[in-house]
């Protein structure tokens, strides 16, 4: 498939694509010095060690370690090929690709996960048609959405459809159209076996649920008839591409306005974030009738830190929801919880009331979730003794989830207030329940014992820094090429009549040069490729670029350029402050000549051991002689090598 999209075409994608805007859709970013830095979509974390270069156009973590462009993102993140990454940059920059129509063989040649997702898009395509242009569709499902008030715009944004009320309608024109009987039944569009296969979703309106994306990842299909031998909701099953517990409902139509908003609304179903929507309140995901799971915690917590949960009048769909809710304080992030009006859900009260009236109304009544939950309880336990010890002890271990002690402290004195019970009681009971957690993980700690996980570019690493002597002066060399090789440095000389002149040349020349005309050639094979590359391109007079490789087609080359080219640290900007620090950049000559003179006494030296190792073993007189003369010299020139680093040798 990669052959499709000519190379002019990949080079004008990457060229336009900035790193900060497409991370950005996924990732909550905040300005630091010159870069952006969040939460790391790959790996769990509370404190951010993602960053983006945007002078760069590169993503790296330095806690897992991913890094790459903005087509690596969208292939790690969303877990297509190199191809599929190009075509949604290319959508969103509105890049055409100009690319023929895969033919069935192609079609075949597709990974599973995005035949599945063409197979999605097909089935939306089919159902939107389906609701819209035949005369079922229009009586049944487009007359119940219309019922529901639901504009025609907002309809085709949420891309609703129907499904006709026939055993096989869908499933037959899916064939039709070159679909297997496999790939159906792999998304869960068809039930039954091989030989006789039937639409899940047949007779119901149509939901589809979408990816950070926007991909569609699965259904949810609503039944209009009485018959209370089916499900009123039913959903897609799990699959490749479908996992319910990571997925949140209307996530991609509301990730931009929960970043905007600095929170996330948190509702039980499809209508209620449609009717939101539609109201213009656009920060707002369904749990889709499951409980949360940590899972859907953390992908809100890429864009906010703050959750509002929008709860209707039924208490005991509210005390179900608290048993799964001391996730969220778990995950260091704060709850507020609104409760509507008895009869009224989030649906409901929308259309009751003005757009500004709702927002208002969140506003002014959200409470912080521990106040809630202490509140409700309260009520229930009434006067009795009993019921109010087990909720003292409830609450002190809702507080205990929260990771940070100064708000455990302000909830401590909150609730001792409420509930009439001495500050340090609940505190000497939550000092209790945190030393026995305390406790409990040092335990397991200590009994399994987690083992690191070494991949073989890392034991590749550890072999050679045992073997090479100059393993990190040679990484420090590549580094100072792929930051500063196109740079100019300056060398005052005489010319031939004796007068002083000025020589430039380019950083990458001026190494070059050195380590060549001694013939030195790095012995670690990523940092060997990158010189070579240099070296060749010297013959051209050229100077490969950053991107030339973080751009690397080979994945050891691209992964070093970006761990060279990025830090977890930056300057401060001290020169605000009348302080002048001297940085890299103003230093590069010396760096340079005290990385390649520490390189060379390195070399230098490893060969001086190997040589005293043979005049131990030689017994021949003549082979010392010419042993002790190479030796010699190359001692005098250890020593003005380390004359020039000012290193005294002593040895």
């Amino acid at each position: 498939m990669f052959a499709l999209i000519p190379s002019y075409t990949i080079a004008s994608i990457l060229e336009t694509a900035r790193i900060e805007e497409v991370v950005g859709e996924f990732v909550s970013l905040k300005r630091r010095g010159s870069n952006l830095i969040g939460l790391c979509p790959f790996h769990q974390e509370k404190t951010p060690s993602f960053s983006v270069s945007p002078a760069r156009g590169i993503f790296k973590c330095f806690g897992c370690g991913k890094g790459g462009d903005s087509a690596r993102f969208i292939m790690d993140h969303e877990h297509v090929s190199y191809p599929e990454a190009l075509r949604y940059l290319a959508r969103k920059y509105q890049i055409e690709v100009e690319e023929a129509q895969p033919s069935p063989e192609e079609m075949a040649a597709l990974n599973e996960r995005e035949r599945m997702f063409n197979l999605n898009t097909f089935a939306q395509q089919y159902f939107t048609h389906s609701l819209f242009e035949t005369n079922e569709g229009r009586a049944i499902g487009l007359s119940y959405f219309k019922e529901r008030d639901f504009r025609e715009a907002i309809i085709k944004k949420f891309q609703l459809g129907y499904s006709p009320d026939h055993r096989d309608a869908f499933t037959s024109h899916a064939r039709k159209n070159g679909y297997t009987n496999e790939l159906l039944l792999k998304t869960g569009l068809s039930v039954g076996q091989e030989e006789r296969l039937f639409d899940r979703f047949q007779g119901r309106v149509i939901f589809p649920i979408h990816n950070l994306t926007g991909k569609i990842i699965g259904f949810g299909g609503r039944i209009l008839g009485s018959d209370k031998t089916k499900a009123k909701y039913l959903n897609s099953p799990e699959s490749e591409v479908y996992n319910k517990s990571h997925s949140l409902y209307g996530i991609y139509f509301a990730k931009n306005a929960i970043i905007k908003n600095d929170n996330c609304l948190l509702v039980e179903g499809y209508t209620d974030v449609i009717s939101m929507h539609q109201a213009g309140i656009e920060h707002v995901v369904a749990s889709s009738g499951t409980s949360l799971t940590t899972e859907q915690i953390k992908l809100i917590r890429r864009y906010t830190n703050n959750i509002t949960i929008l709860y209707d009048g039924d208490k005991a769909g509210i005390n179900a929801s608290l048993r799964g809710t001391d996730m969220i304080l778990e995950e260091g992030m704060n709850v507020r919880v609104l409760l509507f009006p008895d009869g009224d859900d989030p649906d409901s009260f929308v259309k009751k009331n003005r757009s500004s009236d709702v927002e208002a109304f969140i506003q002014n009544n959200a409470k912080d979730f521990i106040s809630f939950k202490t509140a409700l309880l309260l009520e229930e336990s009434a006067h009795d003794p009993i019921k109010k010890a087990g909720l003292i002890k409830e609450i002190v271990h809702t507080i205990s989830l929260i990771p940070e002690p100064i708000y455990r402290s302000v909830y401590v004195k909150e609730c001792g207030r409420m509930l009439e019970v001495e500050e340090q009681t609940l505190m000497n009971e939550l000092n209790k329940l945190l030393r026995q957690k305390f406790k409990g993980r040092t335990t397991t700690a200590d009994s399994e014992p987690q083992q690191a996980e070494i991949s073989l570019s890392q034991s590749d690493v550890a072999q050679v820094v045992e073997t090479s002597p100059g393993f990190y002066q040679e990484r420090e060399i590549v580094k100072i090429l792929l930051q500063y090789g196109s740079k100019e440095i300056s060398h005052q000389v005489t010319d031939e009549q004796g007068f002083p002149a000025v020589y430039t040349e380019t950083v990458a020349s001026f190494i070059l040069d050195d380590l060549v005309h001694d013939n030195l050639w790095f012995e670690f094979p990523p940092h060997k490729v990158i010189q070579e590359h240099f070296a060749e391109a010297a013959k051209e007079a050229v100077v490969p670029s950053e991107k030339y490789f973080i751009n690397h087609p080979n994945p050891v080359i691209s992964s070093l350029a970006i761990d060279l080219l990025t830090s977890p640290y930056e300057l401060h900007n001290w020169e605000s402050r009348s302080i002048f620090v001297k940085t890299e950049l103003d230093v590069l000559r010396q760096s340079i000549t005290g990385s390649v003179f520490r390189y060379k006494d390195l070399i230098i030296e490893a060969r001086i051991q190997a040589i005293s190792e043979k005049m131990k073993q030689s017994t021949e007189y003549e082979e010392q002689m010419g042993l002790m003369v190479q030796k010699k010299k190359l001692d005098e020139l250890r020593r003005q090598i380390n004359s020039q680093l000012g290193i005294i040798i002593t040895k």
